[in-house]
């Protein structure tokens, strides 16, 4: 394979992680991790070949009221390390504003920022609208150039409000199947995740005890041929997703939790 389709197979990573690290999510058991005051920051590093090339940041922060809401914030960033240089340079920013109580999505909003030798060039502001009530949302560019109404399932989320719903509201269960419908302005996604209980070994916390989730998808970088999808949650301490890895068609690439802070 070129450096071309290597390059761009890292970016089509660097996405799917934010559909990794929110895989759990249809479970109706609830946890008593708290709803207000909350400040929470992951850092991971992305690597293949054990070579370090993307560094991904999520937070969750409160929000604000909106028509007598609550909401909460949750705040992704990928960026490129510098080494790459003038080959591959990436600073995609995603923020999800979604209701306190249930984490139902409210808008969604990505702004693209990437070029590159090795990488085709994107620079856009996408915001997504969700109408849960009527089973859609709408999508617009910037400047609202670009409109469209897109229908979608009961109980979709975007990648950043699953992420913030399984990290607040959900128990994780072994033997379980977890379906899952997530939309991010692209593509609406249907996943079954299966769990399991293993150890694995963590750059922050050594060998632990966590609960693996593992679903099949298509790379649309590979024809939508398919890879999988996986994800280690700590299984004491708040559910603390350690690592995330993909296995693609050329290989393995993976996503170790470098650091998690706030309250």
């Amino acid at each position: 394979m070129c450096w071309v389709e290597r390059i761009k197979v890292y970016f089509a990573t660097g996405i799917l992680f934010l559909l990794a690290t929110v895989a759990y999510g249809d479970s109706q058991h609830q946890s008593s991790q708290p709803i207000s005051g909350i400040e929470k920051v992951f850092e991971y590093t992305g690597t293949k070949f054990g070579v370090p090339f993307l560094k991904a940041t999520i937070k969750i922060e409160d929000g604000s009221l909106e028509e007598g809401r609550s909401l909460f914030q949750v705040h992704a960033v990928f960026h490129s390390l510098e080494y790459l240089g003038f080959l591959f340079r990436m600073n995609n920013r995603f923020t999800s504003t979604i209701e306190a109580e249930s984490c139902s999505p409210v808008r969604y909003v990505k702004e693209v920022d990437q070029e590159g030798l090795l990488i085709e060039k994107k620079s856009y502001l996408q915001t997504l609208t969700f109408d849960s009530s009527n089973q859609k949302v709408v999508v617009e560019k910037k400047g609202g150039e670009e409109r469209q109404e897109v229908s979608l399932p009961s109980g979709t989320y975007d990648p950043l409000s699953m992420f913030a719903r399984c990290y607040l509201k959900e128990e994780l269960h072994p033997g379980q199947d977890i379906h899952m419908s997530i939309y991010d302005g692209v593509k609406l996604r249907q996943l079954t995740f299966h769990s399991r209980k293993e150890k694995v070994k963590s750059k922050m916390y050594g060998k632990v005890e966590a609960v693996r989730l593992e679903s099949s998808t298509s790379f649309s970088s590979f024809g939508d041929r398919e890879g999988t999808l996986r994800i280690w949650y700590l299984t004491d301490g708040g559910k603390t997703p350690i690592l995330i890895e993909l296995e693609l068609p050329i290989g393995k690439v993976k996503f170790e939790l470098e650091s998690v802070y706030g309250s």
